[in-house]
């Protein structure tokens, strides 16, 4: 399992919650998805064998399916990585200046958007029908940004805030790509047997100015999945990290017992061969 990623003859630029990023030049950087796991904008201590390598072969395959401008290179990193185990775990992308926004879309009701639709019968500054289902599915996807704090949690912005922090402009665009990739990676998802319920996205700016996808694309990590056919029946099954959430949440817990480690880990296996097959 890796925890923490060393590449001897790079630079490390910034250890996030789950990546760890390498400075190779001025215009590429080498990701490492380690085997952390974060939830509630918090990194627990206990590792998840394999995820960083699922993590990392999701991603680079919808970088390479979907068609939007984004960071992905390449995952062949063998000029600049000896050891096997961080190979696996590994992509080089462009170098780019992150937004300080996240860019959820939602397609269906669930987790907190799901808690805000029953107590105030919208999410974010979005007002939605009534007598919605739990987990249902909605009339149209949802764009409901978040900002992107290094401590603490994120907070819950309208539109209008979003596009006082990155420009009307840009804000539109955003936007727009964001559901469009949600409604691409969706209906690769169905095909397969898998709901993709929500998800979040980042953006940032390249070294030529142009506005890119970066960080990680439609993984368990950032997305919520379910058993298309389990949920026609009314049954929804988290095939993401919901799972370490729940007991995160009831037990308070920063430590994870071996069964849940393990059946999060078959989660993230399932997920990485139905998407990746």
């Amino acid at each position: 399992m890796i925890n923490f990623a060393e590449i001897p003859h790079l630079r490390l630029k910034k250890r996030g919650k789950v990546r760890d990023i390498f400075e190779i030049d001025e215009k590429r950087l080498l990701v490492v998805s380690t085997d952390r796991i974060s939830v509630f904008d918090r990194v627990l201590k206990s590792l998840i064998p394999e995820k960083g390598r699922y993590l990392n072969e999701i991603s680079s395959y919808w970088f390479r399916t979907i068609n939007i401008p984004n960071h992905f290179i390449t995952n062949d990193v063998s000029e600049f990585v000896e050891d096997e185990e961080i190979k696996k775990r590994s992509m080089i992308v462009k170098y780019a200046n992150p937004l300080p926004v996240e860019c959820i879309v939602r397609g269906y009701l669930a987790g907190s958007a799901l808690r805000s639709y029953k107590e105030k019968g919208k999410v974010n500054d979005i007002v939605l029908p009534e007598g919605l289902k739990d987990y249902a599915k909605l009339p149209e996807p949802i764009f409901t940004p978040t900002t992107k704090e290094d401590i603490g949690h994120d907070k819950e912005i309208t539109f209008l805030e979003f596009k006082d922090i990155v420009g009307s402009e840009l804000a539109q665009v955003i936007k727009e790509l964001s559901i469009m990739v949600y409604e691409e990676g969706s209906k690769i998802a169905e095909k397969k047997g898998i709901i993709i319920a929500d998800s979040k996205f980042e953006f940032g700016i390249d070294n030529d100015g142009n506005l890119i996808l970066i960080d990680e694309l439609l993984t368990p990590d950032s997305s919520r999945f379910w058993d298309y056919s389990l949920w026609e029946n009314n049954v929804v099954v988290d095939l993401d990290k919901e799972f370490v959430r729940d007991y995160v949440r009831k037990t308070e817990m920063d430590i994870l017992p071996d069964d849940i480690i393990e059946k999060t880990k078959e989660r993230y296996r399932k997920i990485f061969e139905i998407i990746c097959s």
